[in-house]
């Protein structure tokens, strides 16, 4: 029995060693893609074109009227008119979009509030009310918690003026703007995790990418695909836009700019929810992928080959370390980011297997204090209202 045992345990930690070496090579090739990548030009616009930005809000989250200013100060010379919007009268984002009105007064700012719902996605709800008063052909749709600088529109507008692009999107990294170890660890996940996958993915043909952080259109491209109706019951509402737009014939493009992500988990829990319910999102949009990307990241299989005993479990464990900082290292210097607590890199790292582990279990979310279900082909079902779960 002891030497069945023996013999299960060598080849668990070899397997382990294996995995390990192919997460180290997969992390040397995201850092050679993600240097290749920050040497994107960047087009600007012939025509500055009229614009309509759809921002949906749900609550005061801290920070919030800071990273919405920059929405209001961009270097762009065409109109420009913001549509925030909101389905509770008694949410405190109105307030600040009030703020934001009298602070910019020559800025065309629309404030949108309607408790209509249209379907289990309360954001694409919220979408389908504010679109209701865009005024301008080009629409673009950005998410409540992302932050932009002010050359965001000239560059979106830039990439979408190239012939056959229906739409853009852009990449996003993780910036913590609350203090603590949850906001940062999500800003780590995102940077070293989410951002060089899809920089692989992409540069290797492997997505069709379309991020909700960033979404920009003609509003004859959105009238053509049925407006925002088709995606209220989606989860990856996102995605679903994006095939819609290549169902045209068009293409998506990604443009250089990238955005922020505002991470401002406040406990365990909340982390923990965004984490599995973004898993399940990629796991339901492409699962053979999603069960591939196991051997992105190497740290785990390192720590457990050498915690097993397997020959070269601590050089593989080393290179693990020192790749996956290097990665960290790249993402800091080729985006520009603030550095990053490094320590924190291998501890998100066994977060990250957790969560992808648990990802396969269940298909349950939780939503801005709701809860839902999960289907077949990405769409949801609601499962418990506030103060139920």
């Amino acid at each position: 029995m002891d030497e069945e045992l023996r013999l299960v345990l060598g080849l668990f930690a070899n397997f382990c060693i294996v995995g390990a070496v192919l997460g180290c090579l997969y992390t040397l090739l995201a850092i050679v893609l993600t240097v290749r990548s920050g040497r994107r030009s960047r087009a600007a616009p012939t025509v500055c074109e009229s614009v309509t930005v759809l921002k949906p809000l749900c609550g005061e989250e801290p920070g919030l009227r800071a990273r919405l200013m920059p929405f209001c100060r961009q270097a762009y010379g065409g109109a420009l008119q913001i549509v925030f919007g909101v389905h509770d009268r008694a949410d405190r984002a109105i307030e600040v979009v009030r703020e934001l009105g009298s602070a910019f007064p020559d800025t065309v700012i629309d404030l949108k509030i309607d408790g209509r719902i249209h379907g289990t996605n309360r954001k694409v709800s919220n979408l389908i009310n504010m679109n209701t008063l865009t005024r301008h052909d080009v629409v673009v749709l950005s998410d409540g918690d992302i932050e932009v600088n002010e050359n965001y529109l000239a560059g979106i507008v830039g990439a979408l003026q190239r012939p056959g692009v229906g739409a853009v999107t852009c990449l996003y990294y993780g910036v913590a703007r609350t203090k603590g170890l949850w906001p940062r660890l999500a800003a780590i996940s995102t940077n070293t995790h989410f951002l060089p996958n899809a920089v692989v993915a992409m540069t290797l043909g492997l997505a069709r990418p379309c991020f909700g952080a960033t979404v920009a259109l003609r509003r004859d491209t959105l009238n053509r695909i049925g407006g925002f109706a088709p995606l209220a019951d989606c989860l990856a509402d996102d995605y679903a836009l994006g095939e819609a737009v290549r169902a045209t014939g068009q293409e998506i493009v990604v443009a250089p700019e990238l955005v922020g992500h505002v991470c401002v988990h406040r406990n365990a829990g909340e982390l923990l929810r965004h984490q599995i319910r973004s898993a399940r999102t990629i796991r339901g949009i492409d699962p053979v992928g999603y069960i591939g990307s196991i051997i992105t990241n190497p740290l785990p299989f390192a720590l457990l080959g050498w915690l097993c005993g397997a020959g070269g479990g601590a050089l593989a464990l080393a290179a693990a370390v020192m790749l996956r900082s290097a990665l960290c290292f790249a993402i800091e210097k080729v985006y520009r980011l603030p550095r990053q607590p490094y320590w924190l890199v291998p501890l998100n790292d066994a977060l990250e297997l957790a969560i992808y582990l648990a990802s396969f279990f269940g298909g349950k979310i939780s939503w801005k204090g709701y809860r839902y279900r999960v289907m077949s082909g990405g769409t949801l079902i609601q499962d418990s209202h506030p103060g139920r779960s």
